[in-house]
């Protein structure tokens, strides 16, 4: 077993192949099978973890060998360069851009969904979320929602939209920037954490610090974006300007 999620589990197969499989023997794999339609849905694309096959068991996918952006970023001896983590969020939100032209809500955009291959490229992952007709009715479901300091507070923790992604989608582009989650004086398990993140992020009490992204995740976290294509604009707006400045390190 190299992994496991809240409904199952990431097993080896081999140096290229996991097999994703239910938390518990016989388990219904309903979720995984949404996610084996979602994948087949948005198809191959170098920034999305490859479907290979499926069984009775569970799914076959692409193994990323580099685990997840989360813990490579805090396991890192030598931290990233602000290069490679501004390439990590660019590539991160062409993710998501591929995704939504497909219809397709992913409902759980955050730094450990996002994997690396052997040369630290972005795989996003972890697939249970929505299919969208052309109408905006929800044609599949995987009934996934965000963790509290990815998620924008509404009063159905699982209605998504375009929106709601790009709002985890700033919360992930300021993780892999600064090094943290949000609101790190906000402890994990003390007493009503979850309820403290929930009321920033209500009243619009988004985080302060000044990083060379703080613009893009301001709108991202204001919902001023109208699609993740934007959001990559900007930041390939970015990279470039440093590039012209001679800050490429």
């Amino acid at each position: 077993m190299l992994a496991s999620g809240g409904s199952a589990f990431i097993g080896e197969v081999d140096d290229s192949t996991v097999l994703k499989y239910p938390l518990a023997p016989n388990e219904e794999t309903t979720r995984l099978e949404v996610e084996r339609k979602l994948l087949e849905i948005i198809g191959q694309h170098e920034r999305i973890i490859g479907l290979k096959g499926g069984s009775k068991t569970g799914l076959y996918l692409e193994r990323a060998l580099n685990g997840n952006l989360a813990d490579y970023i805090l396991g890192s001896k030598l931290s990233p360069s602000l290069k490679q983590r501004l390439t990590w969020c660019r590539e991160t939100a062409e993710a998501v851009m591929w995704i939504h032209t497909r219809r397709i809500l992913h409902c759980d955009i955050q730094p450990t969904n996002l994997l690396l291959d052997q040369e630290l490229h972005i795989k996003l992952s972890d697939f249970q979320g929505k299919h969208l007709s052309e109408n905006g009715e929800v044609l599949l479901d995987g009934w996934s929602s965000e963790p509290c300091r990815f998620n924008f507070p509404r009063d159905d923790p699982f209605h998504a939209d375009i929106k709601t992604d790009l709002f985890a989608l700033g919360c992930t582009i300021y993780f892999i920037i600064m090094g943290h989650a949000v609101f790190p004086d906000i402890i994990d398990g003390e007493v009503g954490w979850h309820e403290k993140v929930e009321q920033r992020f209500t009243s619009r009490q988004f985080p302060q610090d000044r990083h060379i992204c703080s613009a893009i995740t301001l709108k991202c976290w204001q919902m001023e974006y109208e699609n993740a294509g934007q959001v990559v604009r900007d930041i390939e707006s970015l990279s470039h300007s440093r590039t012209v400045a001679g800050e490429d390190n």
